[in-house]
């Protein structure tokens, strides 16, 4: 009777037990949580306050990643200056590259920017294309549809409720979507310059041109006359918006607005990068109400 009741136990408790979800990233893990609902508990690992590219491999991100049943990662090359070291340190056989508990989100995005070549002499490049995906809002469809085709597989007990979790997540998200076009197409911004191009997804996205970035090279910094020619160039072609990121230096944007009479705005790149962008929706709202107003 002992044995039939503890069968029972162990049954229910693995039944009602939590899948453990790291995501590299705040907003892949804003999506993993309304795929997942209650049967997953989400960790991010990398705070949205910081250069996505150089997170601090803390021991508590070892920690963390020891527990995991499954990795999120970006990819694109994004992670590579601080996540191979901590899962292979983690010794978590189960989210290691290639294996089932391990989900690089940029095998299903269709890149952009992809280099003809790859050198130091361009910058700190990225040999896949623009690892920024995340910044176009048509994105999130995509990595919902990942991230519910791999929970499932590694926990098909409830397979159908991610299942069903997608298609409800999907049908609101696409209604957003519409209403958030329409929004966009009424944007009277066209013509912007970036720090780095961490928006060129969306920029695409809504024919927004970036005309000029404050870095010279991705990963180098700005040079008193690679600033003059891009105020040169604002002045050329009219340009009155400089879209900052939270993490960049914020001296130069400052110096160019005030050469050119552009205004300088703060853009979230990750969900929670700024106040107000603390759920998927109002990410992408703040994105675009910093930029068209």
């Amino acid at each position: 009777m002992k044995k039939i009741f503890l069968t029972i136990l162990l049954t229910a408790g693995s039944l009602f037990a939590e899948i453990n979800v790291d995501a590299t990233y705040a907003t892949m893990g804003a999506i993993a949580k309304r795929i997942g609902g209650d049967n997953v508990h989400v960790v991010v690992l990398g705070s949205s306050k910081y250069d996505p590219h150089f997170i601090v491999p803390k021991p508590s991100l070892l920690a963390k990643l020891r527990r995991a049943d499954l990795l999120i990662i970006n990819g694109g090359g994004l992670e590579l200056g601080w996540l191979p070291p901590l899962i292979k340190s983690a010794n978590n056989g189960k989210i290691q590259v290639g294996a089932q508990g391990f989900l690089d989100m940029s095998h299903f995005i269709k890149m952009i920017d992809k280099p003809a070549s790859v050198s130091r002499a361009f910058g700190d490049i990225h040999a896949q294309g623009n690892p920024h995906y995340s910044t176009d809002p048509h994105q999130v469809s995509i990595m919902a549809k990942a991230i519910a085709k791999k929970l499932s597989q590694i926990d098909p007990a409830h397979a159908n409720e991610y299942q069903q979790n997608l298609e409800q997540f999907l049908a609101k998200w696409n209604a957003y979507l519409t209403n958030y076009d329409n929004k966009m197409a009424a944007c009277k911004v066209k013509k912007i310059v970036q720090y780095h191009e961490l928006y060129n997804y969306f920029l695409r996205r809504y024919d927004i041109t970036n005309i000029g970035n404050i870095e010279p090279l991705p990963g180098i910094a700005p040079s008193s006359k690679h600033t003059l020619e891009l105020i040169n160039a604002m002045k050329a072609n009219g340009v009155k918006k400089i879209l900052q990121d939270v993490y960049h230096e914020k001296r130069t944007a400052k110096f160019i607005a005030a050469k050119t009479g552009a205004t300088v705005s703060v853009i979230p790149h990750e969900v929670g990068a700024v106040k107000g962008s603390d759920t998927l929706e109002n990410f992408y709202n703040t994105i675009a109400q910093r930029i068209c107003k």
